[in-house]
């Protein structure tokens, strides 16, 4: 049990990371350990790290093939669920120690956890294992039943593509802060020209409500459309009354979360922030992805 119980942050760190859901993550964990509890005492298990991390990694690579292709059908864009900082986190912390605070805030953003979900099961897999939680190739090869040496090119290739792809960001975080605030200051008092200030003129907004709730079915481009979006948003589907917003560490970087006290309705947004400008929005409003989160403590 308590061997277990050491590993438990760091286990639901790397399922989050594979699965991008809080309910998979949680679900692959409950499942290691069952399988953890199966084991016969003798015998004892001579490295419960990493054969822990190989179980919950096997399980999550299982899962993701049959998740990616319920996503393929997905009403709109699909974002991974936010996590927020503090009491209202779902799932334990990811490993606090400070030599590792970097590189997981990085690795958690939703900004790249978009863009895992364009690589390959065996990709995603083998790159957050490798890139983010150093396991060494062979673990990595018994989770995804492949060679080490297969599995170190599937890491080259997702690390590249990564690399390509993924958003450029500032790393300062008063930056980042102040930005996002900007942005908040700008909505609430309609100010388009503020607004406008605020934006990377290549802007994209991208808008989770999963069919459930009213949001865009495409992405937002460009910095004048995405502005007359969100005062449209605040004028036709937000009532300043009973809407509160906050600013919250959303997936390792400061965002914004809203919730109405009649219940109708929330969202989380988290941003992409470069050159003191916002350059991209990542707004999870489906409800099925914001049950977690409890929204009354706030």
């Amino acid at each position: 049990m308590a061997q277990f119980e050491e590993q438990r942050s760091r286990l639901w760190a790397v399922a989050y990371r594979i699965m991008g859901t809080v309910t998979d993550a949680d679900d692959a964990v409950q499942e290691t350990w069952l399988r953890w509890q199966g084991l016969p005492d003798d015998p004892p298990v001579a490295n419960p790290r990493g054969y822990l991390t190989t179980v919950v990694s096997r399980i999550c690579y299982d899962l993701l093939g049959s998740a990616r292709a319920r996503r393929e059908t997905y009403v709109g864009p699909w974002l991974p669920e936010p996590l927020l900082a503090g009491p209202t986190a779902a799932g334990p912390a990811a490993p606090a120690a400070p030599e590792d605070r970097v590189t997981l805030d990085e690795s958690v953003g939703m900004a790249l956890m978009t863009v895992l979900e364009r690589l390959t099961p065996a990709e995603r897999t083998a790159f957050v294992l490798h890139d983010v939680f150093a396991v060494p190739f062979p673990e990595i090869a018994e989770a995804v039943g492949r060679t080490p040496e297969s599995v170190r090119q599937l890491a080259s290739r997702a690390r590249k593509r990564v690399r390509a792809e993924a958003p450029r960001r500032t790393v300062d975080r008063a930056e980042h802060q102040r930005t996002v605030e900007a942005f908040l200051s700008a909505v609430m008092g309609g100010d388009f020209g503020a607004l406008l200030a605020v934006l990377d003129p290549e802007v994209v907004w991208r808008s989770d409500g999963g069919g459930k709730v009213s949001s865009a079915r495409r992405p937002v481009l460009g910095r004048d459309k995405v502005a007359r979006f969100v005062l449209g948003l605040i004028t036709r589907s937000i009532d300043p009354s009973t809407t509160r917003f906050a600013v919250r560490d959303v997936n390792g970087a400061t965002g914004l979360v809203y919730y109405d006290t009649a219940g109708r309705q929330a969202g989380v947004l988290a941003f992409t922030v470069h050159g003191g400008r916002i350059t991209e929005v990542d707004a999870v409003t489906n409800p099925d992805k914001l049950g977690h989160l409890d929204f009354d403590s706030m």
